[in-house]
Protein backbone atom coordinates (compact mmCIF):
# COMPACT_ATOMS: atom_id res chain seq x y z
CA UNK A 1 0.00 0.00 0.00
CA UNK A 2 1.28 3.46 -0.90
CA UNK A 3 1.95 5.47 2.24
CA UNK A 4 1.27 9.19 2.53
CA UNK A 5 4.49 9.91 4.41
CA UNK A 6 8.03 8.57 4.19
CA UNK A 7 8.86 9.41 7.81
CA UNK A 8 6.86 10.11 10.95
CA UNK A 9 9.03 11.96 13.45
CA UNK A 10 8.32 11.95 17.19
CA UNK A 11 10.25 14.14 19.57
CA UNK A 12 11.48 17.50 20.68
CA UNK A 13 10.77 20.70 18.83
CA UNK A 14 11.54 24.22 19.98
CA UNK A 15 13.22 27.37 18.77
CA UNK A 16 16.99 27.61 18.99
CA UNK A 17 18.41 31.03 19.78
CA UNK A 18 21.89 30.84 18.25
CA UNK A 19 24.47 33.30 19.59
CA UNK A 20 27.75 33.30 17.65
CA UNK A 21 31.12 34.93 18.05
CA UNK A 22 34.76 34.33 18.83
CA UNK A 23 34.18 34.90 22.54
CA UNK A 24 30.72 33.72 23.54
CA UNK A 25 31.47 32.65 27.10
CA UNK A 26 29.29 34.77 29.42
CA UNK A 27 30.66 36.37 32.57
CA UNK A 28 28.65 37.00 35.71
CA UNK A 29 29.03 40.14 37.77
CA UNK A 30 26.82 42.06 35.33
CA UNK A 31 29.48 41.95 32.62
CA UNK A 32 28.03 42.76 29.18
CA UNK A 33 29.80 41.30 26.17
CA UNK A 34 29.27 41.88 22.47
CA UNK A 35 28.75 38.92 20.13
CA UNK A 36 28.81 38.68 16.35
CA UNK A 37 25.28 37.51 15.55
CA UNK A 38 22.02 36.17 16.93
CA UNK A 39 19.34 34.19 15.12
CA UNK A 40 16.12 32.42 16.11
CA UNK A 41 15.80 29.16 14.18
CA UNK A 42 14.03 25.81 14.12
CA UNK A 43 15.45 23.68 16.90
CA UNK A 44 15.13 20.47 18.82
CA UNK A 45 16.94 17.38 17.60
CA UNK A 46 13.80 15.87 16.10
CA UNK A 47 12.76 19.22 14.62
CA UNK A 48 16.12 19.75 12.89
CA UNK A 49 16.06 16.17 11.63
CA UNK A 50 12.56 16.63 10.21
CA UNK A 51 13.58 19.72 8.24
CA UNK A 52 16.71 17.99 6.94
CA UNK A 53 14.69 15.01 5.73
CA UNK A 54 12.13 17.29 4.06
CA UNK A 55 14.86 19.26 2.28
CA UNK A 56 16.13 16.01 0.80
CA UNK A 57 12.69 15.38 -0.67
CA UNK A 58 11.25 12.94 1.87
CA UNK A 59 7.62 13.37 2.87
CA UNK A 60 7.69 14.12 6.59
CA UNK A 61 5.04 14.35 9.30
CA UNK A 62 5.86 15.56 12.81
CA UNK A 63 4.36 14.51 16.14
CA UNK A 64 5.26 16.62 19.16
CA UNK A 65 4.01 19.25 21.58
CA UNK A 66 4.34 23.03 21.81
CA UNK A 67 2.63 25.71 23.84
CA UNK A 68 -0.01 28.14 22.56
CA UNK A 69 2.56 30.93 22.60
CA UNK A 70 4.83 32.88 20.28
CA UNK A 71 7.53 30.20 20.22
CA UNK A 72 5.00 27.42 19.63
CA UNK A 73 3.37 29.14 16.66
CA UNK A 74 6.82 30.11 15.34
CA UNK A 75 7.77 26.43 15.24
CA UNK A 76 4.50 25.27 13.69
CA UNK A 77 4.61 27.92 10.96
CA UNK A 78 8.31 27.46 10.18
CA UNK A 79 8.02 23.69 9.92
CA UNK A 80 4.92 23.88 7.73
CA UNK A 81 6.80 26.31 5.47
CA UNK A 82 9.38 23.57 4.93
CA UNK A 83 6.67 21.23 3.65
CA UNK A 84 6.39 19.22 6.87
CA UNK A 85 2.94 17.98 7.85
CA UNK A 86 2.20 19.38 11.34
CA UNK A 87 -1.26 17.88 11.86
CA UNK A 88 0.21 15.75 14.67
CA UNK A 89 1.80 18.70 16.46
CA UNK A 90 -0.19 19.26 19.65
CA UNK A 91 -0.67 22.87 20.77
CA UNK A 92 -1.24 22.86 24.53
CA UNK A 93 -2.46 26.18 26.02
CA UNK A 94 -1.38 25.11 29.51
CA UNK A 95 2.37 24.72 28.85
CA UNK A 96 5.26 26.82 27.60
CA UNK A 97 7.16 25.91 24.46
CA UNK A 98 10.72 24.81 25.11
CA UNK A 99 13.73 26.92 24.14
CA UNK A 100 17.43 26.28 23.62
CA UNK A 101 20.12 28.94 23.66
CA UNK A 102 23.22 27.83 21.78
CA UNK A 103 26.53 29.62 22.29
CA UNK A 104 28.63 28.78 19.24
CA UNK A 105 32.18 29.74 18.29
CA UNK A 106 32.07 27.76 15.04
CA UNK A 107 34.03 24.73 16.22
CA UNK A 108 32.16 23.93 19.39
CA UNK A 109 29.04 24.96 21.24
CA UNK A 110 27.41 25.07 24.65
CA UNK A 111 23.65 24.80 25.02
CA UNK A 112 21.23 26.02 27.67
CA UNK A 113 17.82 24.35 27.33
CA UNK A 114 14.40 24.94 28.84
CA UNK A 115 12.56 21.69 28.19
CA UNK A 116 9.05 23.14 28.45
CA UNK A 117 6.48 21.33 26.32
CA UNK A 118 9.01 18.72 25.17
CA UNK A 119 9.11 17.27 28.67
CA UNK A 120 5.33 16.87 28.66
CA UNK A 121 4.81 15.02 25.38
CA UNK A 122 3.00 11.81 26.36
CA UNK A 123 1.62 8.58 24.91
CA UNK A 124 -1.87 10.08 24.51
CA UNK A 125 -0.40 12.77 22.22
CA UNK A 126 0.64 10.18 19.61
CA UNK A 127 -1.77 9.98 16.68
CA UNK A 128 -1.33 6.41 15.48
CA UNK A 129 -3.46 7.09 12.42
CA UNK A 130 -0.67 9.40 11.27
CA UNK A 131 1.97 6.81 12.18
CA UNK A 132 0.09 4.21 10.14
CA UNK A 133 0.29 6.44 7.08
CA UNK A 134 4.11 6.43 7.24
CA UNK A 135 6.84 4.11 5.98
CA UNK A 136 9.28 4.81 8.79
CA UNK A 137 9.27 6.08 12.39
CA UNK A 138 12.11 8.16 13.85
CA UNK A 139 12.51 9.84 17.22
CA UNK A 140 15.11 12.12 18.78
CA UNK A 141 16.21 13.33 22.23
CA UNK A 142 15.13 10.25 24.18
CA UNK A 143 16.58 11.66 27.41
CA UNK A 144 14.58 14.88 27.15
CA UNK A 145 11.22 13.20 26.59
CA UNK A 146 10.45 12.64 30.27
CA UNK A 147 6.76 11.76 29.98
CA UNK A 148 6.80 9.51 26.95
CA UNK A 149 10.19 7.88 27.47
CA UNK A 150 8.78 4.99 29.50
CA UNK A 151 6.15 4.30 26.82
CA UNK A 152 8.32 4.74 23.74
CA UNK A 153 8.95 0.99 23.45
CA UNK A 154 5.17 0.51 23.17
CA UNK A 155 5.05 3.15 20.43
CA UNK A 156 7.84 1.41 18.52
CA UNK A 157 6.27 -2.02 18.96
CA UNK A 158 3.00 -0.72 17.53
CA UNK A 159 4.89 0.90 14.64
CA UNK A 160 6.62 -2.38 13.81
CA UNK A 161 3.28 -4.20 13.93
CA UNK A 162 1.99 -1.63 11.43
CA UNK A 163 4.87 -2.52 9.10
CA UNK A 164 7.07 0.54 9.64
CA UNK A 165 10.85 0.47 9.86
CA UNK A 166 12.21 2.42 12.83
CA UNK A 167 15.18 4.48 13.98
CA UNK A 168 16.22 6.49 17.02
CA UNK A 169 18.86 9.06 17.94
CA UNK A 170 18.85 9.35 21.72
CA UNK A 171 21.12 12.42 21.76
CA UNK A 172 22.98 13.38 24.90
CA UNK A 173 21.60 12.96 28.42
CA UNK A 174 21.87 16.38 30.14
CA UNK A 175 21.79 14.61 33.52
CA UNK A 176 24.49 12.16 32.36
CA UNK A 177 22.64 9.31 34.08
CA UNK A 178 21.67 7.49 30.86
CA UNK A 179 18.62 6.05 32.55
CA UNK A 180 15.34 4.88 31.08
CA UNK A 181 14.13 2.07 28.91
CA UNK A 182 16.31 2.66 25.85
CA UNK A 183 17.19 -1.05 25.56
CA UNK A 184 13.48 -1.89 25.44
CA UNK A 185 13.10 0.61 22.60
CA UNK A 186 16.09 -0.88 20.77
CA UNK A 187 14.30 -4.23 20.78
CA UNK A 188 11.94 -2.68 18.20
CA UNK A 189 14.49 -0.47 16.41
CA UNK A 190 16.06 -1.09 13.02
CA UNK A 191 18.61 1.75 13.02
CA UNK A 192 20.33 3.22 16.08
CA UNK A 193 22.17 6.51 15.42
CA UNK A 194 24.37 7.54 18.38
CA UNK A 195 27.59 9.53 18.31
CA UNK A 196 30.69 7.98 19.85
CA UNK A 197 30.13 9.54 23.28
CA UNK A 198 26.54 8.34 23.40
CA UNK A 199 27.48 4.87 22.17
CA UNK A 200 29.96 4.37 25.01
CA UNK A 201 27.76 5.89 27.72
CA UNK A 202 24.63 3.93 26.78
CA UNK A 203 26.41 0.62 26.34
CA UNK A 204 28.52 0.93 29.48
CA UNK A 205 31.39 -0.72 27.63
CA UNK A 206 35.04 0.35 27.37
CA UNK A 207 35.56 0.26 23.60
CA UNK A 208 33.38 0.67 20.49
CA UNK A 209 33.60 -2.96 19.40
CA UNK A 210 32.39 -4.22 22.76
CA UNK A 211 29.69 -1.54 22.79
CA UNK A 212 28.29 -2.64 19.45
CA UNK A 213 28.41 -6.31 20.41
CA UNK A 214 26.49 -5.49 23.57
CA UNK A 215 23.83 -3.45 21.76
CA UNK A 216 23.31 -5.91 18.91
CA UNK A 217 23.19 -9.06 21.01
CA UNK A 218 19.84 -10.76 20.31
CA UNK A 219 18.77 -7.76 18.20
CA UNK A 220 18.54 -7.32 14.44
CA UNK A 221 19.97 -3.83 14.83
CA UNK A 222 22.01 -1.62 12.51
CA UNK A 223 24.23 0.62 14.65
CA UNK A 224 25.38 3.82 12.92
CA UNK A 225 28.02 5.79 14.83
CA UNK A 226 28.79 9.44 14.13
CA UNK A 227 32.45 10.16 14.83
CA UNK A 228 32.99 13.86 14.08
CA UNK A 229 35.94 14.67 11.84
CA UNK A 230 36.65 10.95 11.47
CA UNK A 231 33.40 10.47 9.59
CA UNK A 232 31.06 7.64 10.55
CA UNK A 233 30.88 3.88 10.68
CA UNK A 234 28.15 1.29 10.91
CA UNK A 235 27.83 -2.36 11.78
CA UNK A 236 25.18 -4.92 10.94
CA UNK A 237 25.48 -8.70 11.36
CA UNK A 238 29.16 -8.26 12.33
CA UNK A 239 29.96 -6.51 9.04
CA UNK A 240 31.61 -3.07 9.43
CA UNK A 241 31.09 -0.18 7.02
CA UNK A 242 32.70 3.27 7.11
CA UNK A 243 32.74 6.63 5.36
CA UNK A 244 34.90 9.72 5.56
CA UNK A 245 33.44 13.17 5.99
CA UNK A 246 34.14 16.14 3.73
CA UNK A 247 36.37 18.99 4.81
CA UNK A 248 34.54 22.23 5.57
CA UNK A 249 35.17 25.31 7.68
CA UNK A 250 32.30 25.23 10.20
CA UNK A 251 30.30 28.32 11.02
CA UNK A 252 27.99 26.63 13.56
CA UNK A 253 27.85 22.92 14.44
CA UNK A 254 24.31 23.01 15.89
CA UNK A 255 22.30 20.01 14.68
CA UNK A 256 25.06 18.47 12.54
CA UNK A 257 24.29 15.02 13.93
CA UNK A 258 20.60 15.43 13.18
CA UNK A 259 21.39 16.43 9.61
CA UNK A 260 23.61 13.35 9.35
CA UNK A 261 20.65 11.25 10.50
CA UNK A 262 18.45 12.80 7.82
CA UNK A 263 21.02 12.06 5.13
CA UNK A 264 21.62 8.51 6.26
CA UNK A 265 17.93 7.67 6.46
CA UNK A 266 17.35 9.27 3.06
CA UNK A 267 19.76 6.72 1.64
CA UNK A 268 18.44 3.89 3.81
CA UNK A 269 14.80 4.45 2.81
CA UNK A 270 15.74 4.73 -0.86
CA UNK A 271 17.59 1.39 -0.81
CA UNK A 272 21.02 2.89 -1.50
CA UNK A 273 22.90 0.58 0.83
CA UNK A 274 24.70 1.18 4.11
CA UNK A 275 28.00 2.45 2.71
CA UNK A 276 26.44 5.01 0.37
CA UNK A 277 23.97 6.06 3.09
CA UNK A 278 26.92 6.70 5.42
CA UNK A 279 28.54 8.86 2.76
CA UNK A 280 25.33 10.87 2.29
CA UNK A 281 25.01 11.27 6.04
CA UNK A 282 28.55 12.60 6.35
CA UNK A 283 28.00 15.11 3.54
CA UNK A 284 24.70 16.31 5.01
CA UNK A 285 26.21 16.66 8.48
CA UNK A 286 29.20 18.61 7.22
CA UNK A 287 27.25 20.96 4.93
CA UNK A 288 24.82 21.80 7.73
CA UNK A 289 27.65 23.46 9.67
CA UNK A 290 28.12 26.14 7.00
CA UNK A 291 25.22 28.30 8.26
CA UNK A 292 23.86 29.61 11.52
CA UNK A 293 21.48 27.20 13.28
CA UNK A 294 20.72 23.59 12.49
CA UNK A 295 18.64 24.07 9.33
CA UNK A 296 19.81 27.11 7.34
CA UNK A 297 22.55 25.28 5.41
CA UNK A 298 21.10 21.78 5.28
CA UNK A 299 21.63 19.87 2.06
CA UNK A 300 19.05 19.36 -0.66
CA UNK A 301 19.02 16.78 -3.43
CA UNK A 302 20.92 19.15 -5.70
CA UNK A 303 23.79 19.27 -3.20
CA UNK A 304 24.15 15.49 -3.26
CA UNK A 305 24.42 15.46 -7.05
CA UNK A 306 27.55 17.62 -6.76
CA UNK A 307 29.16 14.69 -4.97
CA UNK A 308 27.97 12.14 -7.50
CA UNK A 309 25.14 10.88 -5.32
Amino acid sequence: MQKKFDIAVIGDVNPDLILTGKDIIPEFGQVEKWIDDAELTIGGSAGIFAVGAAKLGLKVTFIGKVGDDHFGHFMKDRMAAQGIDVSGLVIDPFVKTGLSISLSDGNDRAILTFGGSNLLLNFQDIDFEIVAQSRHLHSGSFYLLNNIRQDLAIVYKKAKEMGLSTSIDTNYDPKEKWEGDIFNVLDYTDVFLPNMTELMAISGEKDPDSAIRHLTENRNLLVVVKNGEDGAFAEKDKVRYSAETIQVKPVDTTGAGDSFDAGFLFGFLNGLGIEKSLRIGCICGALSTLGIGGTSAQAGREDLTKFGL
